[in-house]
């Protein structure tokens, strides 16, 4: 786990951090949720966030990536993927 300063523009947190890992191939939440020591909500507040920062991108499926979607509602049938924004800060760490 990184140990960065949360909070700052452009730092990521903890959950943010290990979220990203997990994110460099499509993976469904499921997936992300049985690789993660978080708590459901604690995930979805972190997915919101990311998505915010433009850090991830959101999937229907595995192929079909969605401009419109409702992390609060729908976050657990959705797919995830770090975008090369979130890449790139996720590197710089």
């Amino acid at each position: 786990m990184w140990e960065g300063t949360p909070g700052k523009e452009g730092n990521m947190d903890n959950e943010e951090y290990d979220i990203l890992d997990e994110l460099y191939f499509v993976i469904s939440y499921t997936e992300l949720e049985d690789n993660l020591d978080m708590t459901e909500e604690s995930i979805m507040k972190t997915l919101i966030k990311l998505a915010s920062k433009g850090w991830i991108r959101i999937y229907e499926n595995s192929d079909k990536e969605l401009d419109d979607f409702d992390l609060i509602s729908n976050f657990k049938s959705y797919y995830y993927l770090a975008s090369k924004k979130g890449l790139l800060a996720h590197n710089r760490q």
